[in-house]
C-alpha cells in the first residue's frame, strides 16, 4: 500500500467514524454496559420538586408572545414553583409592552441590542430558583417538559439537563425540512447513546437547564452560548444528561438557503467552541468526556470536512491508476462519490424550482452541512460574525 492509498483510507475511515462509525461504537459500549449491569437508572427522591425559573431571552419577538407565554404557563408543574423571565434585548417593535400585559411573566428590558448572550448574563441576575431553564420564544414546550427536566436533576451529579429540538415541517418534502427533521432524529439518538455511556456533549438552545449555582457568565462575543455554557458545566466534573420527553418544537427553515444561514453561523460558532473550549481536547484530564467531544462535535466541525474534499482528487488519482476499471475497487468508490455529488446537485435543481424528490435532499442536505463548515471557518476568521439575533425565516 503507497502512500497515497494510505491517506486515503485513513481519510475514508474518519469520514466514516464521523458520521456513522461512532454511533456503531456508541451503541455497541453501551450495550456491553447493559450486559455488565453497569448502566442503572438513577432513582433518587420521588419528592423532589425544586422551584424553577423558565427563562427566555428573546429579541422582536411580538409575533410567538401571546402562544409562548399560554403554552409557557399550561405546563404540567405547579405553577406556584415556576417563575417566568424574560430578558428582552433591544426590541422595537412592542415586545416588553405585550410581555408587561400577563401577570406572573417578569420582563428586563434594557433597549442597547447586546446579543443572546449578553440578554443572558444579564438576565441570570434575577434568577433565584436551583434550577433555571432556558427556552426560545418562537418554540412552544411538551407539557410535561418541566417535569421531566427536574427528574434528570434528582441526580446530583446531573448539572445540565438538554431537551429535544422537535422539527415541525408544513412542507414535509421541502429539502431544508427534510434534511433538518431526518438529522435531528439521528442526532437525538446519539444523545440518547452519548447520556448513557457519560454525558451529552452540547445542549439544544431551545430547551436545556442548569443548576443556577453552576452559571458560569460567558464571554460578550459567544456564539454558542447554549454550547459553551453547557459543556462548561460539564468541565466541572458534572454530566449532562438529554431527555426527549421535554422538547421544543419549532418550524423547520423555510428553504435550504435559510437553513445554510443558520448553519453558517452555528459552524462558525463550532470553530469559536473548539479554540475556547481547547483544555478540552486533553483526554487524560476528561476521559470519556474528552472521546464523546471530540467524536461528535471535533471532528465534524473541523477535520472531516475538509477531508471530504481531499478524498475527491485521492480516489480520482487511484481510480485513474486502474484505468477506470469497472471492476477496480478505487473506480467504484469514485463513481459512488460522483453519483452522491450529482444527487446532491439535482436536489438543489429540483428544490429551486419547487419539484419535490424526497431521496434527492438527503445528500443535498448533507452537502449543504459541510459547506457551512468552510463558510463558517471563514467568517470565524474574518471576526466579523454578529452576536446579534439573526433570525432564520421558518417554514
Amino acid at each position: 500500500m503507497n502512500a497515497v492509498e494510505i491517506l486515503f483510507w485513513s481519510s475514508l475511515f474518519v469520514i466514516f467514524y464521523s458520521y456513522l462509525g461512532y454511533g456503531i461504537l456508541l451503541f455497541i459500549l453501551i450495550k456491553i454496559r447493559r450486559i455488565l449491569g453497569i448502566a442503572k437508572p438513577f432513582t433518587g427522591n420521588d419528592d423532589y420538586e425544586p422551584e424553577v425559573t423558565l427563562f427566555v431571552a428573546a429579541y422582536n419577538e411580538k409575533d410567538y408572545i401571546d402562544e409562548k407565554v399560554k403554552n409557557s404557563f399550561s405546563l404540567n408543574y405547579p405553577r406556584e414553583k415556576v417563575r417566568h423571565v424574560w430578558v428582552t434585548d433591544g426590541s422595537d417593535d412592542g415586545t416588553p409592552d405585550e410581555l408587561r400585559k400577563y401577570d406572573g411573566v417578569e420582563v428586563y428590558h434594557e433597549d442597547a441590542r447586546g446579543g443572546k448572550i449578553g440578554a443572558m448574563n444579564r438576565g441570570m441576575k434575577f434568577v433565584k430558583t436551583p434550577i433555571v431553564i432556558f427556552s426560545d420564544g418562537n418554540t412552544t414546550l411538551g407539557k410535561d417538559s418541566i417535569q421531566e427536566i427536574v427528574n434528570l436533576f434528582k441526580n446530583p451529579k446531573v448539572g445540565c439537563v438538554s431537551g429535544e429540538k422537535r422539527i415541525i415541517n408544513k412542507d414535509a418534502d421541502a429539502a431544508a425540512g427534510a434534511g433538518e427533521g431526518i438529522y435531528w432524529k439521528y442526532e437525538s439518538t446519539l444523545k440518547k447513546w452519548d447520556a448513557e455511556l457519560y454525558s451529552v456533549v452540547g445542549a439544544a438552545g431551545e430547551l436545556f437547564a442548569i443548576r443556577t449555582e453552576l452559571w458560569q457568565e460567558v464571554e460578550k462575543d459567544t456564539l454558542l452560548d447554549d454550547f459553551i455554557i453547557s459543556l462548561r458545566v460539564a468541565m466541572s466534573g458534572y454530566t449532562i444528561q438529554y431527555n426527549p420527553e421535554a422538547y421544543a418544537i419549532e418550524t423547520a427553515s423555510a428553504n435550504v438557503k435559510e437553513e445554510l444561514k443558520r448553519k453558517i453561523r452555528i459552524s462558525a460558532g463550532g470553530i469559536q467552541s473548539v479554540v475556547r473550549l481547547r483544555s478540552l481536547l486533553n483526554i487524560f484530564k476528561y476521559g470519556t468526556l474528552s472521546f464523546q467531544y471530540i467524536s461528535h462535535r471535533v471532528l465534524r466541525w473541523t477535520l472531516t470536512p475538509l477531508l471530504l474534499l481531499c478524498i475527491i482528487p485521492l480516489n480520482f488519482f487511484l481510480a485513474m491508476q486502474s484505468g477506470f476499471a469497472i471492476q477496480n475497487l478505487y473506480t467504484l468508490l469514485f463513481y459512488g462519490q460522483v453519483l452522491f455529488y450529482v444527487a446532491a446537485l439535482l436536489g438543489w435543481f429540483l428544490e429551486n424550482r419547487k419539484i419535490k424528490v424526497k431521496v434527492l435532499f438527503v445528500p443535498y442536505y448533507f452537502f449543504i452541512m459541510n459547506l457551512s463548515v468552510f463558510l463558517g471557518f471563514k467568517r470565524y476568521m474574518k471576526g466579523n460574525q454578529s452576536v446579534n439575533w439573526q433570525r432564520a425565516k421558518r417554514g
